[in-house]
């Protein structure tokens, strides 16, 4: 009997295979277990069909993985790490966060467990990291590691001294007003002998 495997059978074949196999082994045990389906004229058409739009995709697939490499071997995925002595990487620079980094700085998403690395960066500089990608294409990309750059806080202390600074104008303008206002008023004593002369 013919039959179309639509699951892999241990020692019979693949799914999309055709077979032929005894009527008994198929009714009992192919068929009833959702392994097979009858090797029929309609569902061999089918079958013809699923394998060339399966062949379509696949090449498309392949197309695409290939125009992926392409385009990881002209880039560079730059990740800063905290430097300690010798040039060593506090920690090291490991597959999700080359993943991550290239996701954030090219738009490309390639899972982290596809980022093949014999052991975690941990050195500075430039390292070709390959990356598995669909259709057993692979890639490789460059991964530049840079010293981290820490932000030193100068902000809260520049403030202060403009605050001081803007204030001291406002003192001394306060200051001369004042000392204009006491010169047009004249001492008391010569005030009492103006009093004195005029009467």
């Amino acid at each position: 009997m013919r039959v179309i495997l639509v699951e892999p059978v241990a020692d019979l074949g693949r799914a999309g295979d055709v077979k032929e196999v005894a009527p008994g082994y198929a009714r009992n045990f192919l068929l009833p277990r959702g392994l097979a389906v009858p090797g029929t004229r309609h569902q061999m058409k089918r079958l013809q069909r699923l394998r060339a739009e399966a062949e379509v995709a696949a090449e498309r697939e392949a197309a695409e993985a290939r125009s992926l490499a392409q385009r990881l071997r002209e880039l560079t995925v730059t990740i800063p790490a905290q430097i300690g002595e010798g040039g060593r990487l506090h920690g090291s620079v490991t597959s999700p966060q080359i993943a991550a980094a290239l996701e954030e700085q090219h738009q490309i998403r390639i899972d982290r467990r596809d980022v093949v690395l014999r052991e975690p960066l941990r050195h500075l500089g430039s390292h070709q990291v390959t990356l598995r990608l669909p259709a057993r294409e692979t890639g490789i990309v460059s991964v530049e590691v840079v010293p981290e750059v820490e932000e030193a806080p100068e902000a809260e202390a520049t403030e202060e001294p403009a605050v001081e600074a803007a204030e001291e104008p406002v003192a001394e303008s306060e200051a001369a007003a004042t000392a204009e206002a006491d010169a047009d008023q004249p001492e008391p004593a010569l005030a009492a002998e103006a009093a004195v002369e005029a009467s």
